[in-house]
């Protein structure tokens, strides 16, 4: 009997042990959820595993609305028919030798569409010489002129007469300046970028007994320029012409004559004449761009050679 009565108190301790033994583990688990809760630095590190979730997440998307927002193309006006060039950060071709190499610090938001090597909003850098102008007259062939106030452009920026017309301001490193416009071509001892200046020219930016100075420059488009006029060269006829602008605001880059229905685009000479060899369309209308697309077309200009024939048109100013 009485092993009886000690045999039943054993069951019933082994009952209850097994009965608190899953109380035991419940609260051991809880205390080490406790203890990694506050352990130093848990909070900080659930932190920075969020914000690199994060920024990985707009690394993901920022380049679609980065290229949408800081794309904009610009736009570009023309006349009717004008190219019209892509937006690009004007950029004269190089050479060998840079010293025409535009300054970025100078561009602007003038773009022309028909622009050689000499593009408005960009400075140029180089040197300017000086020589003796004579009567004005030079590679450009406009002539005798009154206005000395010129500068023969060298070999590789007169860019086949391109340049002839075309109005620069010069501005020595003292800050002197002077308006210039080109009348002449610098032979090919002339690097890119410098300028050869009439004494005249020359002696507004230093003393002529400098001979030589470094100088930067830029294409103007100026205020008062008077109107366009035309000319056919000596010799030219119904069968031959060859056409010459002057007293253009801008530089002229194309010259178009009306004929068969349309608009024969005549090759420019160095010696600045728009040249029609076997005749096709002399005397009939003609239609002048220039660098900027503005076109202006002349009626009723008839061959006369070696008379300049005003036309009471101007581009417009830039």
């Amino acid at each position: 009997m009485k092993e009886t009565r000690q045999a039943a108190r054993r069951r019933g301790r082994r009952r209850t042990l097994w009965a608190l033994t899953p109380v035991a583990l419940v609260a051991v688990g809880a205390l080490v959820c406790l203890a990694v809760a506050f352990r130093p630095g848990h909070q900080a590190d659930t932190g920075q595993t969020a914000a690199s979730t994060a920024t990985a997440s707009l690394g993901t998307a920022a380049p679609g609305r980065g290229s949408s927002a800081g794309s904009t193309s610009p736009t570009a006006t023309r006349s009717p028919g004008s190219a019209v060039s892509p937006a690009v950060t004007a950029r004269p071709s190089t050479a060998s030798a840079r010293p025409s190499a535009p300054d970025a610090s100078r561009i602007t938001a003038t773009t022309a569409s028909l622009a050689g090597r000499i593009r408005p909003g960009i400075g140029y850098r180089g040197v300017a010489t000086t020589y003796d102008a004579g009567t004005g007259d030079g590679a450009c062939s406009y002539g005798p002129s009154d206005d000395l106030m010129t500068a023969a452009m060298n070999h590789t920026d007169y860019e086949t007469s391109k340049a002839c017309g075309a109005y620069v301001l010069v501005r020595a490193a003292g800050g002197a300046t002077v308006t210039v416009r080109i009348t002449n071509e610098c032979p090919t001892g002339c690097a890119p970028g410098q300028l050869d200046l009439s004494a005249q020219a020359f002696a507004r930016l230093a003393n002529p007994v400098a001979g030589r100075i470094p100088v930067t420059w830029k294409l103007l488009s100026p205020g008062d320029s008077g109107t366009v006029a035309l000319r056919y060269k000596t010799g030219s006829s119904r069968y031959w012409c060859a056409v010459q602008v002057i007293g253009h605001r801008n530089p002229v880059a194309r010259l178009e004559l009306r004929a068969d229905g349309g608009w024969r685009r005549l090759p420019r000479t160095d010696y600045n004449y728009f040249l029609a060899e076997d005749g096709g369309g002399c005397g009939g209308t003609i239609r002048i761009t220039d660098i900027y697309g503005e076109r202006l077309t002349v009626d009723g200009i008839a061959v006369r050679p070696g008379t300049p024939q005003t036309t009471r048109l101007q581009f417009a100013r830039h």
